[in-house]
């Protein structure tokens, strides 16, 4: 398997190098025939196959009936790329935690 850098984040691929890779290249499935296939455009499936976009569950249910690969597999891969990409981001967002345990504690005493 070979995943283009940008789209792997701590060992997680975007579902669409996935698709490509495991899918479509080793059947030799070209963009136009597996779109055409799916009933989308050239131009989703592009941007899925290579990680402009992410997978809608729609999609996921397209190539679940096409494939025979579940639906549930195929997010889950994308919802672990997703998680994967964000957490690397996570020291860039500046949230305090929200103390719900010291709020409870405080309405307790109130009632």
């Amino acid at each position: 398997m070979s995943f283009k850098k940008g789209n792997v984040f701590n060992g997680s691929c975007h579902v669409g190098d996935w698709i490509k890779t495991e899918l479509l290249e080793p059947q030799n499935i070209r963009v136009n025939t597996v779109a055409e296939h799916l009933g989308v455009s050239r131009q989703a499936i592009s941007a899925l196959l290579s990680g402009r976009c992410g997978l809608t569950a729609e999609i996921a249910i397209r190539f679940e009936k096409a494939f025979g690969i579940r639906a549930e597999t195929l997010m889950r891969m994308q919802g672990t790329f997703d998680l994967a990409q964000a957490r690397a981001h996570a020291s860039d967002l500046h949230v305090q935690h929200f103390g719900l345990l010291e709020m409870s504690e405080t309405l307790i005493r109130q009632i």
